[in-house]
C-alpha cells in the first residue's frame, strides 16, 4: 500500500474535511482555527537538527539556538563535525545535544533513500541514531516527508489540547493517546496540526516550531 504524502495546502484541507466528517469536535476546533497551516519542511540534515535542537525546549527558545547556529554558519555536518564543543556549547546546546548533532553528522544518513521507506521504517531508522526518539522521528516524517498519517502522541501540547477539546479529566499518556489517534486514520498528521492549532487558539502558546 503506497501511503498518502501531503504535498500541498489542498491536501491538508482534505484531511480536515475528513476529520470534521468523522468527528465534531474536531469540526469545532475547525471553526476557532481555520484553515490549517500546510508546514512542510525540505528533508536533510539541516532539518534533522533543527528537530533535535527542539527538542524539550519551548519554541523560543528553539527558536533563539537555531539562531545562533545559522549565524555561526554550524547547520552541515561538515561544520558540526569540526566545530569544537565550546562553539556549540556557544550557541545554546547543551552537552547531551552536542553529542546529538556530532553523532548525526558522523553517521552519513542518507535522507534520499528515507523518502522510499514506510513511516514506520523511518520512525525505526532513525530511532537507532543517539539522541533521536521517536517524537522527533515522528515529526520529521510528518513534516519533512510529507507523510499523511503520522502522529506524535508523545508531544505534550497534542496530548493537552485532546484533553480541553474531549472535554478529559486528565491529559492523555501517550500510549492512551496513541490508541486514540488510531480512529483518524488515514489523516492522522493532519489531526496532528489541527491539535496544534487548536492548542494555540486556547493557550495562545505555539505548540511546536514552526
Amino acid at each position: 500500500m503506497i501511503e498518502r504524502v501531503i504535498v500541498s495546502e489542498a491536501c491538508v484541507a482534505e484531511g480536515a474535511a475528513y476529520l470534521a466528517a468523522l468527528e465534531p469536535r474536531f469540526a469545532e476546533a475547525l471553526a476557532q482555527t481555520g484553515a490549517l497551516p500546510l508546514r512542510l519542511k525540505p528533508d536533510g540534515f539541516e532539518t534533522l537538527l533543527d528537530t533535535i535542537v527542539s527538542q524539550q525546549l519551548s519554541v523560543a527558545a528553539a527558536n533563539s539556538i537555531w539562531k545562533r547556529l545559522v549565524v555561526a554558519g554550524l547547520t552541515s555536518p561538515s561544520k558540526i563535525i569540526a566545530a569544537s564543543q565550546d562553539e556549540l556549547r556557544a550557541c545554546g546546546l547543551s552537552r547531551p545535544k552536542i553529542k546529538y548533532a556530532k553523532s548525526l553528522a558522523e553517521i552519513g544518513l542518507d535522507y534520499v533513500a528515507l523518502r522510499d521507506l514506510t513511516t514506520q521504517e523511518v520512525v525505526f531508522k532513525l530511532i537507532e541514531i543517539k539522541g533521536i526518539g521517536r517524537w522527533t522521528a515522528e515529526i520529521y516524517a510528518m513534516f519533512s516527508l510529507g507523510r499523511a498519517d503520522v502522529f506524535a502522541p508523545g508531544d505534550l501540547a497534542l496530548q493537552e489540547a485532546v484533553r480541553v477539546l474531549f472535554d478529559l479529566e486528565e491529559r492523555p499518556s501517550e500510549k492512551a493517546l496513541g490508541v486514540m489517534a488510531q480512529d483518524w486514520t488515514p489523516w492522522r498528521g493532519v489531526a496532528a496540526r489541527l491539535l496544534w492549532s487548536y492548542y494555540h487558539v486556547v493557550k495562545n502558546k505555539e505548540g511546536i516550531k514552526s
